[in-house]
């Protein structure tokens, strides 16, 4: 059956129209649209790959010891940076539950091949909190921890403050419910301090961790295999994971194809070569 291409025309822009109009709330919500709720004003993630962790920000871990986080950055393990605080009745929780069971997926241990910092943004929090929360998860994480390889830190809320607008963590006070509104990210620094990666949600598989490391570590951690993992794949921040970078894969199967190829002429030219030397000797005798 012919269609005319005047209706064809309008069935199109019929559709884009839908289209426009379907996705319409969505695009308003992320566009920071006032029909954003009100507990989600001011809270939110922004990118900022490359950011620098403030490592004079001043701190105290579980033993009530003053630390800067410069003392975590070591030149050498990367580092996995969560911003949450220790009486969150939910969502802080779910994210180091989401962590910790990825880290149990990983052959890496926490303290050795990477170190992992939790810092509270509720001043209220203390060393004894901060001490009740880490011996709860070490424990449930089952394997020794280094000295600095896993430890969660308090302070007072200019420094955490500090810590959160460098890596674009925006969060805010709720006076109505006594509680902090915040998003649900981990972040992955080089072991000198540059922000990497940052991973979004409540679920960290051991494969995403593994890979933001193996990036984050700037070489330090990738054995030959780890250089396959990163070139095979790369971070999906609309998938929140790691996927097969399809494109970086077809070249290097085109790639592959060419040299296959050229092995298979370079193979033909060689044993024509051969033929043509045979048949000039034979005459020659």
């Amino acid at each position: 059956m012919m269609v005319r291409p005047g209706r064809f025309l309008l069935f199109i822009a019929a559709a884009l129209t839908a289209a426009v109009v379907t996705l319409a709330p969505v695009s308003s919500v992320f566009a920071g649209d006032p029909a954003l709720p009100k507990e989600l004003e001011g809270v939110d993630i922004e990118e900022r790959p490359g950011a620098l962790l403030p490592a004079d920000a001043k701190l105290r871990d579980h033993e009530g010891r003053d630390v800067t986080l410069g003392s975590y950055l070591d030149g050498e393990h990367p580092v996995i940076l969560v911003l949450a605080y220790y009486e969150c009745p939910m969502l802080c929780s779910l994210v180091v539950n989401g962590l910790l069971q990825g880290m149990k997926g990983l052959a890496w241990t926490a303290g050795k091949e990477y170190r992992v910092v939790v810092v509270s943004i509720d001043p209220r929090d203390t060393p004894e909190t901060a001490r009740k929360k880490r011996d709860s998860y070490v424990g449930v994480y089952g394997r020794p921890v280094a000295e600095r390889g896993w430890d969660f830190l308090v302070g007072e809320e200019a420094q955490a403050r500090r810590v959160a607008d460098a890596v674009g963590f925006r969060y805010r006070w709720e006076e109505a419910t006594q509680q902090y509104a915040h998003a649900a990210g981990v972040f992955v620094f080089t072991p000198d301090g540059k922000l990497s990666r940052t991973l979004y949600g409540l679920n960290y598989s051991a494969k995403d961790l593994e890979l933001s490391l193996l990036e984050a570590s700037q070489g330090k951690l990738a054995s030959a295999w780890g250089r396959v993992l990163l070139f095979c794949f790369h971070y999906d921040p609309a998938e929140n994971k790691y996927v097969l970078a399809t494109r970086r894969l077809m070249k290097a199967g085109g790639a592959f194809t060419v040299l296959g190829i050229g092995g298979m002429l370079l193979g033909f030219w060689r044993r024509e070569r051969r033929r043509a030397s045979k048949s000039t000797d034979g005459a020659l005798a």
